[in-house]
């Protein structure tokens, strides 16, 4: 564990806002990691830690506690009881896409559609991270969590995490806390060995963003690199020459909604059906079966549609920006709000509630914000 000379998060957050905080830890190893938390929770301080900063919305006031930066790297290559696969136990502090690429040069699918996504590993199961049809959710075995309240070490399932459409029991939400306070030290990712032969490629989504048909073969290092190609033209690869990359992604999440309101939206607003859990199988004894089947449960059929064409059909083009403001839309994507130089927070704030605002006053529909507000209000 090192102390060091706290630096504003303008200058560790891809938004580029926030000021310094009291005190500033860089853990580089996982005993680090560990040692340093416990010791800041000991304290009682305010707490923030950061990995890549692309996730987070930082007010413009120095942040009263302790931020613990993540800066552990490592990946591990273990067997998978499944005939096929292989398991990765990754570092909570290595680069995303650095370990996209390394399971592509691998020969390991699973998670190459979410390539050029920034941030750090340990980050990616808080926030069920996904792109065009790939989630986070679908190759997690399970992470290492050091719990706040006990400061104890364990294991603990992806199917104990509440994953949602980019949430979890981790993530603290606008207006709200997480369900467990925890920090994940590593992440255990079960992939498929396909190596470098083309393969059909699954999921509408995928197919449609890389232009390509229901037959389709390609390889896994295709589709990363289409990805990438795809991202950058959109302004979501991070490019320091670009400002349009001075965002923290999709500021808004793609709204999920029933399947009766989504039809009260326009044709043309994209949408795509969410798949209904599966019916559980209901097992009744011989002896206690009296001729009837209980009723099946019923479930709410969701649509998820796109926010970013909410937003530019509101009447808010790629680009817009109010009067006199250093935060505007992205000239590439109407998804991402970007620091065109010198934002505040305040700035940055203003904007995504004027957007708010169009798109409830057109469609009906509150827009809610993807990255995790640190002292700021929408």
């Amino acid at each position: 564990m090192t102390e060091v000379t706290p630096v504003p998060l303008s200058q560790l957050t891809t938004l580029q806002t926030g000021g310094a905080p009291a005190r500033m830890i860089d853990a580089h190893t996982r005993d680090d990691l560990v040692d340093g938390l416990r010791r800041t929770w000991a304290g009682g301080d305010d707490w923030l830690v950061l990995g890549g900063g692309s996730n987070l919305f930082v007010g413009d006031e120095p942040f009263d506690g302790t931020v613990v930066r993540i800066l552990t790297r490592g990946i591990e290559r273990m067997p998978s009881p499944t005939p096929g696969r292989v398991r990765l136990r990754v570092e909570a502090g290595h680069s995303w896409d650095d370990l996209v690429a390394f399971s592509v040069e691998a020969g390991l699918a699973g998670i190459e559609a979410m390539a050029g996504i920034p941030g750090t590993v340990g980050a990616a199961p808080v926030q069920n991270i996904g792109a065009y049809g790939q989630e986070i959710a679908d190759t997690l075995v399970e992470v290492e969590l050091l719990d706040e309240e006990t400061g104890d070490v364990s294991t603990v399932t992806a199917a104990e995490l509440g994953l949602g459409f980019r949430t979890s029991v981790l993530k603290q939400h606008h207006g709200s806390v997480a369900q467990r306070s925890a920090v994940i030290l590593s992440v255990t990712l079960e992939l498929v060995e396909v190596g470098s032969a083309e393969r059909a490629v699954a999921g509408d989504q995928l197919r449609t963003a890389l232009g390509l048909g229901p037959e389709a073969s390609v390889s896994v290092a295709w589709i990363r690199d289409h990805v990438l190609q795809t991202r950058a033209r959109k302004g979501m690869v991070l490019d320091p020459d670009d400002p349009d990359t001075r965002s923290a992604g999709s500021f808004f999440q793609n709204a999920i909604v029933s399947d009766s309101f989504a039809r009260t939206l326009p044709d043309a607003c994209p949408r795509w059906p969410l798949t209904p859990p599966d019916d559980p199988v209901t097992v009744i004894p011989l002896a206690a079966w009296d001729g009837y089947l209980p009723a099946a449960p019923e479930y709410r059929t969701e649509v998820k549609v796109s926010a970013a064409w909410l937003i530019e059909n509101a009447g808010l083009r790629k680009g817009f920006r109010l009067p006199r403001s250093r935060a505007a839309l992205s000239t590439k994507h109407a998804l991402a709000l970007t620091n065109r130089g010198g934002a505040t927070a305040a700035e940055l704030a203003e904007l995504a509630r004027f957007i708010q605002g169009r798109v409830l006053s057109e469609f009906g529909l509150i827009l809610q914000p993807e990255p995790v507000l640190v002292g700021v209000e929408l």
